[in-house]
C-alpha cells in the first residue's frame, strides 16, 4: 500500500536526507531487519522523496546469513560504510568478544558525532559492550536482559517492548523493532506519518514503548527461572491478582527474595509491575473492543469504576472515559484524506 506524498514533503525530504544504517550481524532475525527497512521504505512514499537512504552493512561486506538461512547482499563493509546519521546493530545472540573489539571504536566515535544508535534483537548487547549506552534505559530481547544487566551496571535494563532515550533506540525482535521505528519516524514526523505507517502494516494502533515483552526473561536458571515464573502467574491472573505473598510461596522464594529480583531485572516492585500489566491490558481492551469501561475494569483486577479510573489515570495521564474519546478522534483524523488544505503535524525533533 503507497502512501499519497503530504504536501509540500518532497522538498522538506530532499532537503534534508537521512543515511540510516543497519549493520547485520550473523544469525540475526530477517523480520527484525526487514520491517524496520520497510517502514522506512514507507516513510519515503509519505515525504515524497529520499528522506532517509538505508544501507545494509555488514562486517566484512560479503552476504550475511540471517537465523532462518536466508543470505542478504550487503551494500558495503563495515570499513567502508557512508557518513551515517542513524545506525542500528541488529542481531540475534550475546554480544561476540571479536565483533565488540572490531566495533567499539567507531561506535564511540559515532556516538561523539552525535549519531542516534539503536539496537534491534540483542543489537544493545554490542552497543553496551561498546561503551556507547552508559547511564541509559536499553532492551533487548528478554532471554538475554538479565545477562546484560549484570555485566553492566552503568545502565538500565527494561523489560518493554522498546525505549528511545536521548539518542539511543533499542528493541526487541520481530514487530517491536518495527514498532520502535515507526514511533520514532512518527516523533520526527507528526501524526499523519505514523497513521499512515500504521495502515499500511494493518497495525490498529502503536503499543506504547512502555508496554513488556510478554515473557521478559523466560528462560535461564536460578533466579531468572523464578522471575519467569513469577511474570507468567501475573499474566495468567490479570482478573483476580494475587497478593505478592502468594505468588512468593507458588514460586518457592520469599517475599524479600522476589521483590530483590523485580527491583534487580525489572526496576520494579512486583506489585507496581503487577499492576502495570493489569492496566496494559486494560488499556488494549479500551482500543480494541467494545466492552463498556466498568467491564474492562474489573476484567483487569479493579474493584470498582473509580478504583480503575484512578488508577488509569495516575499510570496513563488521562480517565479511561477520555482514552476512548481519544481513539474515537484518532482514527475520524487518520481516515480523512489529505488535502492542499490540510497540512500535516509539525515534524519533532529527532529522538
Amino acid at each position: 500500500m503507497a502512501l499519497r506524498p503530504l504536501p509540500g514533503a518532497a522538498a522538506r525530504a530532499a532537503s534534508a536526507p537521512c543515511t540510516v544504517g543497519f549493520l547485520a550481524l550473523p544469525g540475526f532475525s530477517l523480520t527484525t531487519l526487514a520491517a524496520p527497512l520497510e517502514a522506512l521504505a514507507v516513510a519515503n512514499d509519505a515525504l515524497g522523496g529520499q528522506a532517509y537512504r538505508t544501507p545494509l552493512l555488514t562486517l566484512d561486506g560479503h552476504p550475511v546469513a540471517a537465523a532462518c538461512g536466508t543470505r542478504l547482499q550487503a551494500a558495503a563493509a563495515w570499513a567502508e560504510r557512508p557518513p551515517l546519521q542513524v545506525l542500528f546493530v541488529v542481531s540475534e545472540g550475546a554480544a561476540d568478544a571479536s565483533v565488540v573489539a572490531q566495533l567499539a571504536g567507531p561506535l564511540r566515535a559515532l556516538a561523539g558525532a552525535g549519531a542516534v544508535l539503536g539496537g534491534l534483537g540483542t543489537g544493545a548487547a554490542v552497543l553496551a559492550a561498546s561503551g556507547v549506552l552508559k547511564d541509559h534505559r536499553v532492551t533487548l530481547h528478554g532471554a538475554h536482559a538479565a545477562a546484560l544487566a549484570e555485566a553492566h551496571a552503568d545502565l538500565i535494563v527494561s523489560a518493554r517492548l522498546y525505549e528511545m532515550d536521548r539518542g539511543r533506540l533499542s528493541a526487541a525482535s520481530g514487530i517491536a523493532a518495527l514498532e520502535l521505528v515507526i514511533a520514532w519516524l512518527g516523533q520526527r514526523h507528526g501524526e499523519r506519518v505514523l497513521a499512515g505507517l500504521l495502515a499500511h502494516f494493518g497495525l490498529e494502533r502503536l503499543r506504547a514503548g512502555d508496554e513488556v515483552q510478554r515473557t521478559p526473561l523466560a528462560g535461564g536458571s536460578g533466579g531468572n527461572a523464578k522471575l519467569a515464573e513469577a511474570v507468567a502467574l501475573m499474566q495468567a491472573n490479570l482478573g483476580e491478582p494475587l497478593p505478592t505473598e502468594d505468588i512468593a510461596r507458588l514460586v518457592g522464594v520469599s517475599r524479600r527474595q522476589l521483590e530483590r529480583l523485580f527491583k534487580q531485572h525489572l526496576d520494579e516492585l512486583p506489585s507496581r509491575y503487577y499492576a502495570d500489566l493489569r492496566l496494559q491490558r486494560a488499556r488494549r481492551l479500551l482500543q480494541q473492543t467494545g466492552q463498556s469501561i466498568l467491564q474492562i475494569g474489573l476484567a483487569c483486577g479493579f474493584s470498582s469504576g473509580s478504583h480503575f479510573s484512578n488508577a488509569y489515570r495516575g499510570r496513563f495521564g488521562q480517565t479511561p472515559r477520555e482514552a476512548r474519546s481519544q481513539r474515537a478522534l484518532a482514527w475520524r483524523d487518520a481516515t480523512t484524506p489529505v488535502t492542499p488544505d490540510t497540512e500535516p503535524s509539525a515534524p519533532g525533533s529527532p529522538a
